[in-house]
Order: C-alpha cells, then sequence, then structure tokens
C-alpha cells in the first residue's frame, strides 16, 4: 500500500532556510531605523559589534557583521574617517589592526541600541520569557558547535 505523498515543501523544515527566512525579516523591519539614523546596515552591524567590546580585529568584524573581508575595511575606514570608530595597530603583528568605537560612535549608536532591545522584546513577546530565553540560549549553543572559520563567503549560505 503506497503511502500518501508528503506535500510539504523541504525548506518548510529545513534550519538554515528557517533561520535565514526569520533573520531577514526580522532584520529588514529595524533595519529601518538604522537607516533612517543615517547608517548603513554593515556600520550598524560594526558598531554593535564594538559595544561592550575592547575591540575586535577586521577578521573578527567580518565574521561578527557578516561582511567580507575588503568590503568591510573600506567601512571601517569610513567609519574611522567620520571619528565613530579607531583603529590601531597590533603591537606583536604590524600587519593586524584592533577596531574599537569612539564615545562619538557610543552616542550615535545609543538610541539604536534602545530600539534594538525594544524591537526584539516585541518580537519575543509571542512566546514567553521562558521560550524566548531558551530561544537565545539554543542559537548562542547552536553558534558554539559551529564557530565561524574563514572569511565570509555569502556563497556558502544553504
Amino acid at each position: 500500500m503506497a503511502s500518501e505523498p508528503d506535500h510539504t515543501r523541504f525548506v518548510d523544515h529545513y534550519l538554515a532556510f528557517l533561520l535565514a527566512q526569520a533573520s531577514s525579516r526580522i532584520s529588514r523591519e529595524f533595519h529601518r531605523d538604522v537607516e533612517a539614523a543615517g547608517l548603513s546596515v554593515t556600520e550598524w552591524r560594526v558598531l554593535a559589534s564594538l559595544e561592550g567590546s575592547e575591540g575586535e580585529s577586521i577578521g573578527v568584524l567580518s565574521q561578527l557583521t557578516l561582511t567580507k573581508q575588503p568590503t568591510l575595511s573600506k567601512v571601517v575606514q569610513r567609519m574611522e574617517a567620520d571619528g565613530i570608530v579607531d583603529r590601531t595597530r597590533v603591537r606583536s603583528d604590524r600587519r593586524q589592526t584592533v577596531v574599537r568605537i569612539t564615545p562619538k560612535g557610543h552616542l550615535l549608536t545609543e538610541s539604536l541600541r534602545k530600539r534594538a532591545i525594544n524591537h526584539q522584546a516585541r518580537l519575543l513577546e509571542p512566546f514567553g520569557q521562558e521560550n524566548a530565553e531558551m530561544l537565545i540560549s539554543m542559537l548562542r549553543d547552536l553558534l558554539a558547535l559551529h564557530p565561524a572559520s574563514g572569511p565570509i563567503d555569502e556563497e556558502a549560505d544553504s
């Protein structure tokens, strides 16, 4: 006896697809606020990644911001010229630089950080506090199990 064909789409149950779709839809809502504040999405990601950090290398920022290193280097250069980040060379390896957020960068992102937190709270509210915390914890665990390695390859998403 033949079973009924499965009429659900593969992607409706495929984690990578679901995560990508969720990220795209959720981010798009907040990115309107970012652009209204005069920042590009990449600039926001750089500043958000540097908040609470002692500084990051371009390689680490590339992973955190999901941006290829050559593109990110140009963005950081513009941000430095605007006075919202600064770069310093690492003494032990003069080829490597550390990027840090400046006080001007902190001020620029202060209201956006508050909006981001409120946006997240609105998104997670339907799930309840316990489920929201579990979702974030599970995503952090998933990321820890699959650490970033090597330069960003935008074609590798599947």
